[in-house]
């Protein structure tokens, strides 16, 4: 079976997980079929702020976006910076596009997002070594099964290549409020001391959500529904 394979998901090659929710409202639909590819990724060659935005700007990525609340916020509180989403939940992507076209004219649209719906491996494998300066894991499927342990995203290889894709000094972002994934996290991260600093010198560095970094509506329903601890985590590329 899959989930007895070797490997972690740079090996596996394969999207665990719901694809698709709900059937899509008829706007989400829409901007799903008008805007989506208007914004999607290349289908082939190096993944460049050049390529995406037309000129040289710091490049964020975050992995796994869900409804995109992260992403919007900082797109629109950075927006000389470009920003990169991979999402394989088609409603996600549908509620990102929501937000990036102006929240129905609640505010102006974001015009510095890019999205991939699909693998954000793929995308990532096609950004240039050290073209990075942010990157985002926020809350990711925590697989708590042993046996699925393989298909956490912190693992080893996935690990490397976010330390190639960032600069010198690029930030990895790292979110859960999952105890089991916590661990598994902290583990890992201690094999590649040589690639991350680690920025806590105390326990409320990681208790307490730091500046710039909103609550998204998983993160809430996690705090106020089912009463987790969140934990945040900041990394700076050696």
């Amino acid at each position: 079976m899959t989930a007895y394979k070797p490997g972690d998901p740079t090996t596996i090659n394969r999207l665990y997980g719901r694809a698709k929710g709900k059937p899509l409202r008829q706007g989400q639909q829409a901007l799903v079929d008008e805007l989506l590819p208007q914004i999607a990724m290349p289908a082939e060659g190096p993944i460049t702020a050049e390529v995406l935005f037309g000129e040289p700007r710091p490049l964020h990525f975050e992995i796994g976006f869900g409804g995109g609340e992260h992403m919007a916020y900082r797109a629109d509180m950075l927006p000389d910076h470009g920003f990169i989403g991979a999402e394989p939940f088609l409603n996600g992507v549908a509620q990102a596009l929501t937000h990036v076209s102006g929240d129905n004219g609640a505010h102006p649209p974001i015009p510095n997002v890019r999205i991939h719906h699909g693998d954000a491996l793929e995308v990532l494998r096609r950004i240039p070594d050290g073209a990075l300066s942010f990157l985002y894991l926020l809350h990711p499927d925590p697989w708590p099964k042993a046996r699925h342990a393989k298909r956490r995203m912190m693992n080893d290889g996935p690990l490397d290549m976010f330390a190639a894709k960032l600069r010198p000094g690029g930030e990895f972002r790292f979110g859960t409020d999952h105890a089991v994934y916590l661990r598994h996290a902290l583990m890992v991260m201690r094999r590649h001391k040589h690639q991350f600093e680690w920025l806590a010198s105390e326990a409320s560095d990681f208790q307490n959500r730091p500046g710039g970094w909103p609550e998204t509506r998983y993160e809430h329903k996690a705090r106020t529904v089912y009463g987790h601890e969140v934990w945040y985590f900041r990394y700076r590329r050696r």
